[in-house]
């Protein structure tokens, strides 16, 4: 499946300028969070949108896609590769950020090995902090993007990460909309109002945020 074409089309009516801005915000949001980690990862980084901007120390990023290389900014580690099976230091990151990538995978079993690979890679009290697609609130347009494979929620996805030994420390059903291609344009400042107001996350938000954290 050719990644890169597929975001080409499905974002093509919207500014990638303005969709970093937002992502300035989102990302910040993100960091403080997790607990302001200095050495984060994103095993599924695509434009690196979340690394580009997140104020950490020390970035690494995975993809399949080369392109990644292209977005990435100076700061930012690469490794382009799977996940599953690239070369990264275990014990090591504060943090591991993943943003829609859970649905991308074959079927929970998966899942539960990504959740493996993910406490081998984190310190000891490291965070993982997920964000994507919630099934329960957005079932009529999940699969309209051609890469959705496996339907989640967030009870599916803290149960995951129970079985394989992760403390849940904050789950929110609704956090984010389903995607950039709404009525609005992306916008900084509505998208900093909108994060510092939970209330309206549980009107608009259709993706989960899960943080969870690997037991000492």
């Amino acid at each position: 499946m050719n990644y890169e074409k597929i975001y080409q089309y499905r974002f093509q009516n919207i500014d990638q300028a303005a969709r970093e801005k937002v992502w300035v915000k989102i990302a910040q949001f993100l960091h403080r969070f997790m607990g302001q980690p200095q050495i984060v990862l994103d095993p599924a980084a695509g434009r690196c949108e979340f690394l580009n901007h997140v104020p950490a120390k020390e970035k690494w990023g995975v993809d399949l896609n080369d392109f990644i290389n292209r977005y990435k900014g100076p700061e930012v580690k690469t490794k382009v590769g799977d996940f599953f099976t690239v070369d990264l230091p275990q014990n090591y990151f504060d943090a591991i950020f993943m943003s829609n990538f859970l649905e991308h995978l074959a079927g929970p079993e998966q899942v539960a090995t990504l959740f493996r690979r993910v406490n081998q890679l984190l310190k000891p009290g490291g965070v993982v902090c997920i964000m994507g697609p919630n099934f329960k609130y957005c079932a009529k347009e999940y699969y309209d993007c051609a890469d959705h494979l496996l339907p989640l929620t967030h009870l599916s996805v803290e149960e995951l990460l129970y079985s394989e030994s992760f403390v849940i420390d904050q789950s929110h059903p609704k956090f984010l909309p389903f995607s950039f291609r709404g009525i609005l344009p992306p916008s900084p400042l509505l998208t900093e109002i909108y994060l510092s107001c939970p209330p309206a996350w549980r009107i608009l938000g259709k993706q989960f945020l899960i943080s969870a954290r690997r037991a000492r």
